[in-house]
C-alpha cells in the first residue's frame, strides 16, 4: 500500500510513502566493498568465483536507489625487477580494475601493498573507506551503508555512519569477520553460495 504526496509544483516530482516499512522509495544506498577481503573469500569459499559487480550491486541495494559503488584495493606487489608471473598478475589486476571504472557509478579506490616480513600489508584501503562512508553518511547522500569487509579497523567510521543516522548493513562469511565489526552494524548478512550463484559471471 502507497498513499502519492504531492510536493511543490516547482519541483513537479512526485514520493511515494511506504506506510508498512516508513521508507521513502526515492532512498539511497552505497556499496563499500573491501576487494582484497572479498577476493579473499571468494578463492576460500567459492572457488574463486568470478563476479558481476554491477548485478552485485544492485542485488545488495535491492529496495534501494544505488547512489554509487565504491570498491578499494592494492595492485599486486612486484619485485625489482618483477617476475613473469608478477608481471602476469600485475596486468590482470589492471584489466580488472578498468572494468570496474567503466561501469555505472563505479569508482576504484587503491591503496600500496607493502612488504612485510610475515608476507603483505595493505596501506591506505581501509582509511579510504572510512572518509567515503563517513562522508556520505555526514552529508546525508545515503541512507544506508552495504560494506563487504571484516576488518575491525572499520568500526570508528561504521559508529560515525550510525550517528548520522545511516543504516550500515554488513556482509561477510562466518570465520572472517571480527566480532567487534559485527555487533556495531545495524544488519548483518553471510555471504551465501545462494548468492554467489546469484551474481556468478555467465
Amino acid at each position: 500500500m502507497f498513499i502519492t504526496a504531492v510536493v511543490p509544483r516547482e519541483r513537479r516530482s512526485y514520493i511515494k510513502w511506504d506506510v508498512f516499512t516508513s521508507k521513502l522509495a526515492h532512498e539511497k544506498a552505497a556499496v563499500f566493498i573491501d576487494g582484497g577481503y572479498f577476493a579473499k573469500v571468494l578463492k576460500d569459499y567459492f572457488g574463486e568465483a568470478r563476479i558481476d559487480y554491477l548485478r552485485l550491486s544492485e542485488t545488495l541495494c535491492s529496495g534501494y536507489e544505488r547512489f554509487r559503488t565504491y570498491y578499494y584495493n592494492c595492485m599486486p606487489y612486484q619485485s625489482d625487477p618483477p617476475t613473469d608471473e608478477e608481471k602476469a598478475r600485475y596486468q590482470n589486476m589492471q584489466r580488472f580494475v578498468v572494468s570496474l571504472q567503466r561501469m555505472p557509478r563505479f569508482v576504484v579506490r587503491l591503496g600500496r601493498l607493502r612488504k612485510t616480513k610475515d608476507g603483505f600489508e595493505q596501506k591506505g584501503v581501509d582509511v579510504q573507506l572510512a572518509i567515503d562512508l563517513v562522508e556520505l553518511s555526514l552529508t546525508a547522500s545515503i541512507q544506508k551503508a552495504i560494506i563487504i569487509a571484516g576488518d575491525a579497523d572499520y568500526v570508528p567510521p561504521v559508529k560515525k555512519a550510525r550517528d548520522s543516522h545511516a543504516l550500515v548493513h554488513l556482509y561477510y562469511y562466518p570465520g572472517t569477520v571480527s566480532m567487534e565489526l559485527r555487533d556495531n552494524c545495524d544488519e548483518r548478512t553471510e555471504i551465501t553460495q545462494r548468492l554467489i550463484d546469484q551474481v556468478r559471471m555467465p
